[in-house]
């Protein structure tokens, strides 16, 4: 579980429909993002037209939104959640924020691309914000509540490698890492967890330098390897995932073959656990997902 916390944009942008046909739906938001949605399509992403964040003045109106203050970052029956959570028997975790993926989708892959060549002051402005807003946020939190983990969301990873280059994580968002991860670790949290999809693999010595000791999904098509990983950084670094979803809709053998490649090793070694490399595709029989569950139920014991 993780506690409702909010580190959204308060109050979330309005949108409205400025177009519509048959097959989509385009849309705008308060702040200028546009985008268009397929209708008849339940899962996968939107078409992104135009983005909200360009400069320092389209930034200020996301940061009015990012006010730590805000009555609205947690819940009313927040005391009623800290009681009930002293007797859990289950882990408990807290949205630690993000330096890439949140800035990303204010302004878009491209233009934050060019952003951190034409206009570094702003990303660094921006980041730095977040960090400090984070700190703001969850600090209440982590002071009242004996936490299991704690987690980032990035999804700074393409097929072939990071979507930016080490030495750009390095300048803008290590820095970040390091003053939230400082408080986390002071209050008791040794997990902290990244979320990015893709290839992340020479972003990873970063994210440990920077206090993140685990990453999923792991995804298998972008070449990530949770065994080679393992071997590498030995339990220095947690993983979760790395089961190919694409094997999901194949044979039983095969499914067999893709679990008993790597998760009992895995296991064995300790600090892992099995998860499908990210969501379960339509595609994939419901017997199948049953044979897959049952085979990490026999590993696992």
């Amino acid at each position: 579980e993780v506690a409702p916390v909010s580190l959204a944009l308060i109050p979330n942008p309005e949108t409205k429909i400025i177009e519509e046909d048959k097959e989509t739906k385009t849309v705008v938001d308060e702040l200028g993002s546009k985008w268009k949605i397929w209708k008849d399509r339940e899962i996968g992403m939107s078409h992104w037209i135009e983005f909200g964040l360009k400069d320092r003045e389209t930034w200020s109106k996301y940061k009015e939104r990012l006010n730590p203050n805000s009555s609205l970052r947690y819940p009313e029956y927040w005391d009623d959640l800290k009681r009930c959570w002293k007797e859990r028997d289950y882990p408990l975790g807290i949205d630690a924020g993000s330096f890439y993926g949140w800035i990303r989708n204010w302004a878009g892959m491209e233009n934050l691309a060019m952003m951190y060549y034409d206009n570094p002051e702003l990303i660094r402005e921006i980041t730095n914000y977040l960090a400090s807003f984070v700190i703001k946020v969850i600090e209440r939190a982590i002071h009242e509540i004996d936490f299991d983990f704690a987690y980032f969301w990035e999804d700074m990873g393409m097929k072939t490698g990071p979507l930016i280059s080490p030495e750009l994580f390095r300048e803008f968002m290590l820095p970040c890492y390091k003053k939230v991860t400082t408080l986390l670790k002071d209050n008791g949290i040794d997990i902290m967890l990244v979320d990015s999809d893709g290839n992340n693999d020479s972003l990873i010595p970063l994210w440990l330098e920077g206090g993140v000791n685990g990453i999923y999904p792991l995804e298998v098509a972008a070449g990530t390897d949770a065994v080679a990983l393992r071997k590498k950084y030995g339990k220095h670094l947690v993983l979760i995932g790395n089961i190919d979803k694409r094997i999901l809709s194949k044979t039983k053998k095969e499914i067999e073959h893709e679990v008993l490649s790597k998760v009992p090793y895995l296991v064995s070694q300790g600090g892992y656990i099995p998860f499908v490399d990210h969501g379960v595709p339509p595609d994939v029989p419901f017997e199948n997902f049953c044979y897959y569950l049952e085979l990490i139920k026999g590993i696992n014991g």
